[in-house]
């Protein structure tokens, strides 16, 4: 593949191959992001594949050259943990950004490309019961009406706008889904006859709305997915009706799978891994230049990458640090190996 793939870690900054995955190499000196730092997110500009956002330890910060360099995004999150980006599809002025542990957890919004941003009206509290302090794990904007975004927070629930952000109201005690901790949110567009399908993902099931989220239906993943109750994260293929979804024994797990739907979630099936994951598998990274191409993370650092959109996967040559999430973009980015230090 020509490109760059970027590996971020929970102690080892990102690392990114331009040579498909032959060679790595982590951020250098005088970065926004540490070349040890902690970085939870990452998204490519869904209009210009030089640029890609990096949620760290930092604070939110910028490449504009495929991932090779990073610099700070001056904002309220500057020293705060940034944990899930989303570019709003349609107008990518819009950005929203959430960060978690060990920062309070906060929603922010900019509407005019991450020149000045705001804070959002969700109070969230700054500690749950599950895991000490909330984070905001997932946004995601409704690629047929991008007005509508939806948030999910780790034990502080799921969360719809209908104006862009402005206004908020949470949905799921009201509406059913029985678990406040929320892992994952996707949308599938309508197409061929099929409405809409939004899929909002707890800790332990997968809930499922086509009627724009007034009605859910859902049931636990332990009885869907051989045993495995620990639902991470969903990711929709651009231009079909495929979806691979991640799910695992716990965190960080010794058993996991990757499930494959071509129905759009309406049926299931396990996936081909080549290799045994060491942990539960994480985070996606997927473009829709090449949607055969995907890759996927594990909790531990085990690499998997799929050549025929997620049906089989192969697990790269080399260990990671503990991946927290996964992007690749078709840009090459001037990355270059560093000096070797001298004994």
């Amino acid at each position: 593949m020509k490109g760059t793939v970027l590996v971020a870690t929970a102690s080892q900054g990102i690392l990114r191959s331009v040579d498909d995955g032959a060679t790595w190499h982590r951020l250098g000196l005088k970065e926004a992001i540490e070349f040890d730092g902690v970085v939870r997110s990452l998204v490519v500009h869904p209009s210009d594949r030089s640029i890609v956002l990096a949620g760290a330890d930092a604070g939110l910060c910028i490449s504009k050259d495929g991932g090779a360099h990073f610099s700070l995004v001056d904002s309220p999150m500057n020293g705060q943990a940034v944990w899930s980006i989303a570019i709003d599809p349609v107008e990518p002025s819009y950005i929203f950004a959430g960060t978690g542990a060990p920062s309070r957890a906060v929603m922010f919004r900019s509407t005019d490309s991450g020149k000045t941003w705001e804070r959002l009206s969700p109070d969230i509290p700054e500690f749950c019961q599950g895991v000490n302090r909330p984070r905001v794990l997932t946004i995601c904007v409704d690629p047929a009406n991008n007005a509508n975004v939806w948030f999910g927070v780790e034990e502080g629930g799921a969360w719809r706008s209908a104006d862009h952000g402005a206004t908020w109201r949470r949905i799921d005690q009201e509406y059913g889904i029985t678990s406040s901790d929320i892992h994952a949110i996707s949308i599938l567009p309508p197409a061929a006859k099929q409405p809409q399908k939004t899929f909002v993902l707890t800790v332990n099931s997968v809930f499922t709305s086509t009627d724009d989220g007034k009605a859910w239906s859902g049931a636990p993943s332990k009885d869907r997915f051989d045993g495995l109750y620990y639902t991470r994260t969903i990711q929709p293929l651009a231009g079909s009706e495929t979806l691979i979804l991640a799910v695992g024994d716990g965190t960080p797990g010794t058993r996991s799978r990757l499930y494959r739907s071509t129905d759009r979630g309406a049926t299931w099936g396990p996936t081909i891994l080549h290799a045994e994951p060491n942990s539960t598998f994480w985070a996606f990274g997927v473009h829709a230049a090449d949607p055969a191409l995907l890759f996927a993370g594990t909790k531990y650092g085990d690499l998997f990458r799929s050549l025929d959109g997620g049906a089989s996967w192969f697990k790269e040559w080399r260990a990671f640090p503990e991946i927290t999430a996964v992007a690749w973009t078709p840009y090459e980015a001037p990355v270059r190996a560093h000096p070797r230090s001298i004994n």
